[in-house]
Parts: structure tokens; C-alpha cells; sequence
């Protein structure tokens, strides 16, 4: 099989794998639920999802194979405009490790643009919080947008012919947002055996490293703007819950609402039952990995980043995308040193990535920060343990 029939054949596994994804969504909705049936879609999903990765990995090799098979004469040395940016941004990079210098000056090795794309993807593969924020991409490091608040927005005047003037009365409540870029820096350290190493070996080491390093560094950022909640109601059994959930934000957020806790208040959740004795955290049928409460998703986020207040542990819940937007000004850059850092005296070398961003709160009312210690269970409410007789 040659390649274009690899990429063709990758290319129609990936929507075979989409479409069984979709029947699956919409079996799971049906009010007669096919356990036999379902089970035979998740296996043809597990399957063809299989399938395409390994039409990948074919599709990756047969082109690899085909450079390693080309004649000698055909393997002219390209020119600048046909270097391959990522062969020319990795011999950017070791050159900036070896001589400490770049050739686009002092402020460091730009990461260029598809790259940067690469390393976006795994980040939204970690428990980023990015994912449930707005996210808003600039160009300046300062700026400012106007935002309506979903509980103040005013309903469109009816106007009664054609002719009709709009009125002065119906001016939207605005809130304007200032963003200002800020620098968020790290460092590691490159071993000459790195350098060694084979293009793709060294993207995927970068890219590995800071997709780490971006997904703690918002979380932690995007965590601290969701503290300053307007509403911050203390939970103490399972119907505080069902409050928090039902009847703390406008009804029209809830739809778009999710849960955020930190790992030892999800051990708590997990624990706590209903009035059948049925676990209030369940599994999403359609990916094993999620939990819900009430049918909403749980993001659940380690100790260490998010961790507890005085003996209590958090609960955010809301509609993340209208409270908060991070305004991503996408210039990642390298710099490295063999001096400073203690890099000369250890014979290392030591990279510094530098991401810019900033988040800000746009709508508080959008979403509510609960604490809890123990959460007991929902009382049962059967006649003989309500007291009740026949």
C-alpha cells in the first residue's frame, strides 16, 4: 500500500472512529437503553480506534522509508525557503545550547507557530483547567474587552411596526476587562546526549516538558482568579450538593455547569450516597475516565496545586467560559545558559521557556467556590425510615 493510500485509509478510520463516537452519544440518550448493543458499538469504536492509530504509525514509517530509500543524487541539499521549519528550528536549538546565543538576538529561540500547536494539544491531554476557561488569543501585551454579564443581560425591545425607534432604556450594563501579558519562566537542564539525538526525539522532549510546565502554571493562575467568587456557600450533606447545583446560579448557566475539586475532596465525594444508597459520583458510560454529579463533569485536580484551606476542600461549580477568560498571547521562547544557574559549575546546560498570558475574571456570578469537610449522605426517605405508616 503506498503512501497516499495509507494517508486516505487514516484519514477514513479517524471519522469511522468520530461517527461510532457519536452513536454512542446518542445510544446512552436513549430512553431504551441497549446494554447488548452499546457494548457492541464501544467494541467497534475500541477497534477502529486501534486500526487508525496503527495507520498512522504505518503512514509515519513508509514516509521515513521513502526519504531512506531515495537515490544519493536525488538527495539534494535544500535551500532556505525549503528547510523544513521544524529541522530548522531544532538546529536553532542545539546551536543556542552549544554556543549560548541565538540567531534572532537576545531575547531568546521563538517557538515557532506549528510547534506551538503541538504542545497546546498535549496540554489540553492533561487535566488542564484551560480547557473549561474562555480562551482568547492576542496579539498585544495590553488590551481591554467589553463584556455583558449573563444575569444582566436586557431581552431585545418588540417594536411594534417597522418604523418603530428603538428606545433609550434598554442600554446593556457593560464591564469593561483590562488584560495585561504577564512572563511566566522556567528552567531545565539538556544533557549532551540529548543533543544527539534525532529531531523528533528532541520536539517531543521539548514539547513533553513544556505542555508540564504551561498546564500547572495556568491551573495555578486560572485558580487563583475562580477564588475570588462572589458566592461561597459551605456544604455539610449530599442536599447541600444538589443546592449548589440546582439553586445558587441562573438556570440558564447550570447547562453549561461543571464540577472542580481537589484529590482528597474527590475522595470524600466519591464516598457519599443518596437516599437508594447509590454512590452520588458516577462514571460517564461514554469515557470511563469521567465522573459526574447530576450528570455534570468533575475535574479533579492534585493536592499539591489545589490545595485545602484550613482542613476544608473546594468545589468550584459554574459555567467556567462566562466567569473567566485567559487571554493567550501564544510567543513561547527558548533561552539557554552553560554559565548562570549553576549550569558552569555542574558542566550543564540549562533551558529557560518562557510562556505569556494573563487571566481575568469576567462574570462572578457565573460560577460559586464551596468548601467541605465530611459530606454526609442524603437521608433515605422510604416510609419506614421517615416514620411514616401505611
Amino acid at each position: 500500500m503506498g503512501i497516499n493510500e495509507l494517508n486516505d485509509a487514516w484519514i477514513a478510520k479517524g471519522q469511522e472512529v468520530s461517527d461510532l463516537n457519536d452513536k454512542l452519544n446518542v445510544a446512552v440518550l436513549d430512553d431504551n437503553f441497549d446494554t447488548e448493543k452499546f457494548n457492541e458499538l464501544k467494541k467497534q469504536r475500541d477497534a477502529a480506534k486501534v486500526q487508525r492509530d496503527a495507520l498512522k504509525d504505518q503512514l509515519t514509517e513508509a514516509r521515513a522509508q521513502e526519504v531512506r530509500n531515495m537515490d544519493t543524487k536525488d538527495k539534494k541539499p535544500l535551500d532556505d525557503k525549503q528547510l523544513d521549519i521544524k529541522d530548522k528550528f531544532v538546529r536553532e536549538f542545539k546551536d543556542m545550547v552549544t554556543s549560548g546565543t541565538t540567531s534572532t538576538g537576545n531575547g531568546g529561540l521563538t517557538i515557532p507557530d506549528d510547534i506551538q500547536t503541538t504542545i497546546h494539544t498535549l496540554v489540553r491531554q492533561y487535566a488542564s483547567l484551560q480547557n473549561l476557561v474562555n480562551v482568547e488569543s492576542v496579539t498585544t501585551p495590553t488590551g481591554s474587552r467589553v463584556y455583558e454579564k449573563f444575569s444582566e443581560i436586557k431581552p431585545l425591545a418588540n417594536l411594534d411596526d417597522e418604523t418603530a425607534k428603538i428606545g433609550d432604556n434598554d442600554d446593556p450594563e457593560l464591564t469593561t476587562i483590562k488584560y495585561l501579558i504577564k512572563r511566566y519562566a522556567g528552567i531545565t537542564t539538556v544533557t549532551n546526549t540529548l543533543l544527539k539525538d534525532t529531531a523528533e526525539n528532541i520536539l517531543s522532549w521539548l514539547s513533553t516538558w513544556i505542555a508540564r510546565k504551561v498546564v500547572v502554571t495556568r491551573n495555578q493562575e486560572i485558580l487563583k482568579v475562580l477564588d475570588n467568587a462572589s458566592k461561597k456557600p459551605t456544604i455539610a450533606k449530599f442536599d447541600d450538593i444538589k443546592d449548589l447545583q440546582l439553586n445558587t446560579l441562573d438556570p440558564a448557566i447550570i447547562a453549561t455547569s461543571s464540577f472542580v475539586t481537589n484529590q482528597s475532596g474527590f475522595a470524600v465525594l466519591a464516598k457519599v450516597k443518596d437516599a437508594q444508597g447509590r454512590y452520588m459520583l458516577q462514571r460517564d458510560v461514554t469515557n470511563p475516565e469521567q465522573y459526574r454529579i447530576g450528570g455534570k463533569p468533575v475535574t479533579v485536580v492534585a493536592d499539591r496545586w489545589l490545595p485545602d484551606i484550613s482542613g476544608t476542600h473546594p468545589l468550584y461549580y459554574g459555567d467556567f467560559k462566562q466567569a473567566v477568560t485567559l487571554f493567550d498571547r501564544e510567543s513561547m521562547s527558548l533561552l539557554s545558559t552553560n554559565i548562570g544557574g549553576g549550569a558552569f559549575e555542574t558542566d550543564e546546560t540549562k533551558i529557560r521557556v518562557i510562556d505569556r498570558f494573563d487571566v481575568e475574571q469576567v462574570d462572578g456570578d457565573a460560577y460559586a467556590v464551596a468548601s467541605f469537610k465530611a459530606v454526609a449522605n442524603q437521608a433515605a426517605t422510604t416510609p419506614e425510615t421517615s416514620g411514616a405508616t401505611a
